[in-house]
This record gives structure tokens, sequence and C-alpha cells, in this order.
């Protein structure tokens, strides 16, 4: 899967998809604070979502960090 492929609003299963990692450590990074490496995200009912510019924000921030 491309970034271009990716909707504007993400689910972890998206995420998951793209990174190669689990559903499971998606939701880990989705409910850590940004401060300590997890995913800006925001919720719809019981649903998290991301939005496509604050993920790849956050992927850009983790390559900075290394």
């Amino acid at each position: 899967m491309s970034e271009q492929e990716l909707p504007q609003i993400l689910t972890a299963q998206h995420i998951a998809k793209y990174l190669g990692i689990s559903r499971r450590r998606v939701y880990e990074l989705l409910q850590m604070s940004e401060d300590i490496g997890g995913i800006r995200c925001f919720q719809i009912g019981l649903s998290k979502r991301v939005d496509k510019e604050d993920f790849f924000k956050w992927i850009e921030r983790k390559k900075e960090n290394r």
C-alpha cells in the first residue's frame, strides 16, 4: 500500500498494513501520549482515527529521533 492509496482519515487497520505491524500495536501507539512516541489521533464514538498528514508527520519525527 502506497501513501497515495491511503484515505485522508486512517483507521488502525490502514496504519497496521502500511507499517507492517499488528493492529494491536497500532492501538497501543494511539493510546500513548505524543510526547513519548504516540500517534496523534481523534475519536469518533469508540473508534480512533488518524489524519493522514499527522501520520506522516509522526513517521518523519520517528526518522529524526534515530
